[in-house]
């Protein structure tokens, strides 16, 4: 089936169950939702799994201790409540009593011992495995130096999890709504083996259940009859429509084939704005857009050629030019909007870009590069007009410096995949959305231990002062410091080149209700409704 074929609305939800065979026909009744997507997820198995794509359809089909509506808000998921203790290291999380799979069989505190145990397994190989190091010995779990039942995760009873952590950590709650927290069925993977998580087989305890997945077509997804809070799910079938060239997707939504789309052909916006008016969604949203940079291949070990190739990219022209002002120039891993933190910005960041430019040609002339001697370099991206003009401007603003940059495009499945596997490149093209609402989210992907350190960026000093910051999850303020100081680390040394600070890119139709804007750019399919 190509997706060039697809019909609107209802007869194409109807063809989509045809196409599964065993799958029944929706009444035409039913509520279907086409949600357009950018880019193919690699995985639904959650803690194997690491881009918002894969978020998106796994916040679907899962449900983690605690979750998010759809402002972005915390809410009960599996648990119905929990408490904290008084030196804030220990939750106790509640499980609610109409919490089960899909399959019928009771959601238990044992499911979630297992699930943080597998995270931590290191024959897992997760990539978010590091985001549960402040619980009581995962790091050592994750580096083989003890052994999953010593990790500080019990189950009291069947309904009682408890987690044990090093020290507070604030951002504990926000971040078990990711899906490297969600459970996952023992049953179901002890039985199926890999094959657990192809449709049919996939028991999962969200709102919806996996039905189909056509590589480079479709995810279906339909309501979960079993789900504790079914009754107020109003969309039936989930459709996520994976379609890389936003060009081709503005033309499907037109027609009718999406509801939504989760990104903009910038250089359009304009015109889009015009024809689409308020169904076009643009506004702040927590991330980074930055160039991952091999800091452990010659010769990008050298900070300063890093430094040079870093202040020579022209941000206002970019966020200006390319993204037509729907991004702001980025000069901090951490973006602007994190309450109680100032971001460490690149120490040129308020010099002009011929001053910028001239430092950079003398930096590069010290380290024998020039137009006589050119510095070779090639740019990886994802498939995207975006990211395709934005690595067309640098490669043009690196030109006089004496820098012969090359471009090489993938699928984005491949492209990360490529940057997970520590693949041998120059610069990649990445970005990172916040994971919860702290700077550690976005500092933590350049740690050592971090699966996301694409840049495979290691610098003691700034271990030593995310340590310190960790050790001082009870003081606010002295945490926010450390935490500036180590971001001051990893910008003075280029661990990475942050480009542009993220805005949301959505168009949506007027005849979708619940699809509400937030700085996380987060919206559960449970939440949303059609006329």
């Amino acid at each position: 089936m190509t997706l060039k074929k697809f019909l609107k609305a209802t007869v194409f939800a109807v063809s989509l169950s045809m196409a599964g065979g065993a799958m029944m026909t929706p009444s035409l009744a039913d509520m279907i939702y086409n949600r357009g997507m950018a880019a193919e997820p690699e995985s639904l198995d959650p803690h194997k799994t690491s881009t918002v794509y894969e978020a998106h359809v796994l916040r679907d089909l899962f449900q983690g201790l605690v979750m998010q509506d759809e402002k972005a808000g915390l809410i009960p998921g599996a648990a119905e409540s929990w408490t904290v203790s008084d030196d804030g290291t220990v939750y106790t999380f509640k499980l609610r009593s109409d919490g089960v799979w899909s399959d019928g069989s009771p959601v238990t505190a044992e499911d979630f011992v297992y699930a943080f145990q597998r995270l931590e397994d290191p024959a897992t190989a997760a990539e978010y495995a590091s985001m549960l190091y402040p619980v009581v010995n995962a790091e050592e779990v994750n580096n083989g130096k003890a052994k999953p039942e010593e990790m500080g995760v019990k189950a009291i009873d069947a309904s009682t999890f408890q987690v044990a952590l090093k020290a507070p950590t604030p951002y504990f709650l926000e971040m078990l709504t990711h899906q490297a927290a969600y459970p996952v069925n023992k049953a179901s993977m002890d039985k199926l083996g890999a094959d657990w998580v192809k449709p049919g087989n996939l028991v999962s305890n969200g709102a919806y259940t996996l039905a189909e997945w056509v590589p480079n077509d479709h995810i279906k997804l339909v309501k979960n009859p079993k789900f504790w809070d079914a009754g107020t799910v109003k969309t039936d079938v989930v459709n996520y429509i994976m379609t890389e060239d936003r060009s081709s997707a503005m033309k499907r939504f037109e027609a009718g084939e999406m509801d939504s789309y989760d990104d903009l052909p910038t250089e359009q916006l304009s015109d889009l704005k015009a024809k689409f008016g308020d169904e076009i969604h643009v506004g702040p949203y927590l991330g980074t857009y930055y160039y991952a940079i091999k800091t452990d291949k010659e010769p990008w070990t050298n900070p300063e050629l890093r430094n040079a190739i870093s202040m020579a990219i022209d941000r206002d022209f970019i966020a200006e030019k390319v993204w037509q002002n729907s991004m702001l120039p980025g000069y901090s891993m951490v973006p602007p909007g994190i309450d109680g933190y100032t971001p460490a910005l690149a120490s040129f960041a308020d010099e002009s870009q011929i001053d910028r430019e001239d430092k950079a040609k003398e930096i590069l002339a010290k380290l024998g590069y020039g137009p006589d001697k050119p510095l070779k370099m090639e740019i990886r991206y994802n498939t995207s007009e975006n990211h395709k003009n934005t690595a067309v401007a640098i490669q043009e603003q690196l030109k006089p410096l004496g820098i012969e940059v090359t471009l090489l495009n993938t699928d984005t499945k491949t492209h990360y995949g490529f940057l997970e596997q520590k693949g041998d490149y120059d610069v990649a093209r990445a970005g990172w959305i916040a994971d919860y609402k702290d700077p550690e989210t976005f500092l933590g992907i350049s740690r050592k231990a971090s699966g996301n350190n694409y840049s495979s960026y290691v610098s003691p000093k700034f271990e030593e002062a995310m340590d310190k910051a960790a050790a001082a999850g009870g003081k606010p303020e002295e945490r926010m410091k450390d935490l500036a100081e180590a971001e001051r680390i990893m910008i003075d040394e280029v661990g990475n080149i942050p480009i542009l600070y993220y805005s949301y890119h959505n168009i949506v139709s007027s005849k979708l209700h619940g699809f509400e804007d937030n700085v996380m750019d987060i919206h559960p399919s449970r939440f949303i409704s059609k006329e």
